[in-house]
């Protein structure tokens, strides 16, 4: 559905706070880092940036299963990927410190990149093997620092709201890692900003963290049922 004018205004006002708030947050996320060598302070700058963006965007979120998440206990998340807005709904409203592993193109957005890089999240570069292995072993690192890893396991957003095919790295990382899988359920950002499109309509987004899936039950030789029950979580819902 096309967006009236006023809508296409509203659209244009957020997308310019966006870029603004960006070279603000993204600088002060740059200059904290080199005083908060664990990036907890670039992250926490990362979330009221979120914030920021979900309120201008008039986008309520509810989330559901916060009472799941341990704060003494590291996790492996793992959110299906609909749109670019999962990103500040993610960031903005899972209560908990956590670090990206992403492809590779968004650390190449200017001062978002380096402002990511501060915050300690982790770029993967999934053409390139060799490259995808040693962010796996980094991502494990900050898991052993007591840190949580988030996920897009699908690698990248779907096209038609159906949950794309899995990418395994994540699964190597929690079966190595030893940490439990939550599934995140994102409902209603497509409808927010579709792909492949600049317009952001005001609504509606609900998050619903599952349960944690025990890692420690599975090896390497059988990632493959960890990730078919990691799936059925999603695919029930969506």
């Amino acid at each position: 559905m096309k967006l009236s004018f006023a809508q296409k205004i509203h659209s244009w006002v957020i997308v310019l706070w966006a870029v603004m708030s960006i070279v603000i947050m993204g600088s002060a996320a740059i200059v904290a880092a080199f005083f908060s060598k664990d990036g907890h302070v670039p992250h926490l700058i990362g979330r009221f940036w979120a914030k920021s963006i979900l309120w201008i965007s008039r986008v309520k979120v509810d989330v559901q299963g916060k009472d799941h998440l341990d704060p003494e206990v590291s996790h492996v998340f793992m959110a299906n990927h609909q749109s670019f807005f999962d990103i500040p709904v993610l960031l903005g409203e899972l209560p908990c410190q956590f670090r990206w592993l992403a492809k590779a193109e968004l650390f190449k957005v200017p001062l978002f990149g380096a402002a990511m890089r501060g915050a300690g999240y982790i770029s993967i570069d999934r053409s390139d093997r060799h490259a995808a292995i040693k962010s796996l072993k980094i991502a494990a690192g900050k898991i052993k620092n007591g840190v949580s890893v988030l996920i897009f396991p699908e690698g990248t957003r779907s096209r038609d709201g159906r949950l794309r095919p899995f990418k395994k790295g994540g699964f190597f990382l929690a079966i190595d890692s030893g940490v439990p899988i939550i599934p995140i359920v994102i409902h209603g950002t497509r409808e927010i900003m579709p792909r492949d499109t600049l317009d952001i309509r005001p609504g509606k987004v609900r998050v619903d963290i599952h349960m944690p899936i025990k890692s420690t039950d599975y090896c390497r030789d059988t990632k493959d049922d960890l990730l078919k029950k990691v799936r059925n979580e999603f695919t029930g819902q969506l």
